[in-house]
């Protein structure tokens, strides 16, 4: 019995190693100056934050959950987040959009590239001089690309994600599997 304690210490400890690696266990440290690059960067540090603790230790069974036949469930809710963290990053990295095949992905992995995405889009930020040389272009069905300033991005792919994130939440805790303790949406920081 003690040797599986032990090993049972060690596959969680060896979880937490694993989970830290990710972005976003805790908000980075804030930049000293204001600017519009570095406030839409924290913007963007915050959804990061609450997405990693949205997601964090959900199981199978979390992932399936949805409230009612005609919502998304928090797997499909978090895959759409993720074709949000693409979109803005795309803007940003003023690349076309590509996104994965429907399901062609673990919930792991989704979770490791949208966290991923969104650090690399707030450093971006945080670097940037002018915010209107990021252009959101979407390529319609017909092949016409519809082009939108940054502005956009704020109210359409960052702050829906940070919607969907809640709706993560909620769905979490309907579940019964509400976030962890010790995450302060305040700080950024989680107490131990």
């Amino acid at each position: 019995m003690k040797s599986f304690l032990t090993f049972f210490t060690f596959l969680c400890m060896l979880q937490q190693i694993n989970s830290q690696e990710l972005p976003y266990y805790e908000i980075p440290e804030a930049p000293a100056n204001y600017t519009a690059g570095t406030v839409a960067g924290r913007m963007i540090d915050g959804l990061g934050f609450r997405y990693y603790w949205a997601t964090e230790g959900l199981t199978e069974k979390d992932l399936a959950y949805k409230p009612g036949e005609k919502t998304r469930s928090i797997l499909d809710t978090a895959d759409h987040i993720l074709v949000l963290s693409i979109m803005t990053l795309s803007a940003l990295e003023k690349t076309d959009m590509v996104f994965p095949k429907q399901g062609s992905l673990s919930f792991k992995e989704m979770r490791k590239m949208t966290l991923e995405n969104f650090k690399k889009s707030s450093d971006i930020l945080k670097k940037s001089k002018d915010l209107s040389e990021y252009v959101m272009k979407i390529k319609r069905g017909n092949g016409e690309v519809a082009e939108y300033p940054f502005w956009n991005q704020l109210n359409g792919p960052i702050a829906d994600a940070i919607w969907h994130v809640g709706q993560i939440v909620s769905f979490r805790r309907s579940a019964g599997n509400p976030l962890p303790k010790g995450v302060s949406l305040l700080t950024g920081k989680v107490r131990k």
